[in-house]
């Protein structure tokens, strides 16, 4: 059986790929040595199978190894044709965790630095017409501080909020067969008042290029443009408005073309902005009912088991009445997203910092070269409605954080995207931020109530005092929780969730109703987010436990959280 068939790039699709998950070849290579032992020649003897796109340590992947892997490699036969040859092949993969390197036929192709934005290597050189053999050489320190890791245990087991390790490949591998002049990539500018929408192209070659909007089969407009500096502009009309909102994904579909090059893709037409600190979709005031979601799956660890399955774990948010998700300490994969602005599910986006130590300058190495990667790749998605690179940088050791590296991040995400607000560290400690949260896990509901009786009154926040000291709110950025909750039920022999465990279904309920309560009663508060979706091993504070079954009713929990916020329109 071949898992996750389908197109990983729902948002920038050509016709000629295929699709190279399935059965490889693999060794765990304990002593770093496989270089030196020559293990990517294509005679070389991997002892083992494993099913791609699946991490080792999964279940679905078939090798089930749990301890520390610090060098993996892959191997596998491909059939390549004269026609395939006539065209550029680049070999793509969704993520791999560490660093990657790429051999074709025995020659190294390229290496890509970074565990969870995809890449693509083109190798048409090293190729010839017949049986190629592709070999995948990951390394992966999870201990070292240069390298993020997000929630990946850097114990043997899992522990507290940290669970089982992903090393190498865990997204889907391919191949795309590219004419010569092509397009390399694109970006979206909506313009919701004017009715347009702007596409920047990079290209290569000399062409023309072009782009048609349709909506629902019907054509929208379209624009051309000539081009022979490697990219162009073009401003298409749109011919009706529809607006992309809170759980109404609507989506313009584009037909991309550059000289034999297209390619299918998708927009939403929608505005963000952040005034009287209040969130605003196409200018009306939307309060955020997010869920904390960290993408993690008993069967396949950071890889969904199907494309239905990334769907689900949305429509289980929807279900129990959030409109969207921070996605939490790790880059989410393409098809996801696509999910979310289908849906119209609005999501943040972020970066699994943890592992990192925030205290040194140098971390600087290890979160913007790939951060800056990620809002690249995922610049395009309506659902997304800001940045989050950090979360909870606390000092190490007694070694403060370096404000700088914070304000560096910040500062290069505005450059790279300034169409959504930026939340430089969430939860602490903020240096440089277009919104200031808090994360809150105090249990009692009138003790809650208590700490932010005074926001939009004082710039104090009393319950705060030692964060203070570092982070001071202004009182005039937007304000919202973004961890709270966390309510542990059901618990297995271990586990453990926020705070003491209710002694009744009845007490839980009127706990997380009471808490949520004060979030959506204080109209100084434009969103919150609860903590959180499934449980996660051993951490199980989820709505749902982690092999997704419901705790609770949904609609006994949508109740809790769908009514009106106090800031909404």
């Amino acid at each position: 059986m071949i898992y996750r068939t389908e197109h990983p790039k729902p948002q920038f699709m050509r016709e000629n790929w295929l699709n190279l998950n399935g059965s490889w070849d693999f060794e765990i290579d304990h002593g770093g040595s496989g270089e030196a032992r020559e293990l990517y020649k294509p005679e070389a003897d991997l002892s083992k199978k494993i099913q791609v796109p699946f991490c080792p340590e999964s279940k679905l992947s078939g090798i089930g190894y749990t301890d520390f892997m610090n060098s993996v490699w892959y191997r596998r036969e491909i059939e390549i044709t004269e026609a395939q040859l006539s065209n550029l092949v680049i070999l793509h993969c969704g993520a791999a965790d560490y660093f990657t390197t790429i051999y074709v036929n025995g020659q190294k192709c390229g290496t890509h630095k970074g565990g969870y934005v995809s890449f693509s290597v083109d190798i048409t050189r090293y190729l010839f017409a017949g049986k190629n053999v592709i070999t995948i050489h990951v390394e992966d320190d999870t201990r070292s501080r240069l390298i993020p890791s997000g929630k990946q245990s850097t114990h043997y087991e899992s522990y507290s909020c940290y669970y089982t390790r992903t090393t190498g490949i865990w997204q889907t591998v391919w191949l795309e067969f590219v004419p010569d002049t092509h397009i390399i990539k694109t970006k979206y500018y909506g313009d919701i008042n004017n009715g347009t929408i702007t596409v920047f192209a990079e290209l290569q070659g000399a062409g023309t290029f072009a782009v048609k909007a349709s909506y629902k089969g019907k054509a929208m407009g379209e624009a051309t443009v000539s081009s022979d500096s490697g990219t162009a502009v073009a401003v298409v009309k749109l011919a009706e408005k529809h607006l992309w909102q809170v759980g109404k994904g609507d989506l313009y579909d584009l037909a991309l073309s550059y000289g034999e090059d297209q390619v299918t893709s998708y927009f939403g037409l929608r505005s963000i902005q952040l005034t009287d600190k209040k969130f605003l979709l196409n200018g009306k005031s939307v309060f955020q009912r997010l869920i904390l979601d960290q993408g993690f799956y008993p069967d396949g660890i950071y890889t969904a088991p199907s494309d239905e399955e990334l769907e689900k774990d949305i429509k289980r948010s929807l279900a129990m009445g959030f409109n969207g998700a921070r996605l939490h300490e790790k880059v989410f994969e393409e098809r996801f997203l696509y999910h979310c602005d289908r849906l119209g599910y609005i999501v943040w986006g972020e970066y699994p910092n943890w592992g990192l130590d925030h205290s040194y300058a140098d971390s600087i190495y290890g979160i913007l070269p790939e951060w800056l990667e990620e809002i690249d790749r995922d610049f395009n998605h309506p659902a997304i409605i800001g940045w989050c690179p950090f979360n909870e940088t606390w000092d190490e050791k007694g070694r403060k954080q370096f404000d700088q590296l914070l304000a560096t991040v910040y500062k290069a995400t505005k450059a790279a995207d300034p169409t959504r607000p930026c939340i430089d560290t969430s939860g602490n400690y903020h240096v440089l931020t277009d919104i200031y949260d808090l994360h809150d896990y105090e249990q009692d509901p009138e003790i809650f109530a208590e700490h932010y009786k005074e926001v939009g009154k004082s710039n104090r926040l009393d319950f705060r005092a030692a964060f203070e000291e570092r982070q001071t709110y202004n009182g005039k950025i937007p304000f919202f929780v973004s961890e709270y909750g966390g309510i542990g039920w059901s618990l297995s022999k271990d586990a453990w969730g926020y705070g003491n465990t209710p002694d009744s279904p009845e007490a839980y309920l009127k706990r997380l109703k009471e808490l949520t309560d004060v979030l959506l009663d204080n109209e100084n508060m434009f969103a919150l987010c609860y903590t959180q979706l499934t449980d996660v091993e051993q951490e199980q504070n989820g709505l749902y436990t982690y092999d997704r079954q419901p705790k609770f009713a949904p609609e006994i929990i949508h109740a809790i959280f769908s009514r009106k916020a106090a800031i909404e329109d």
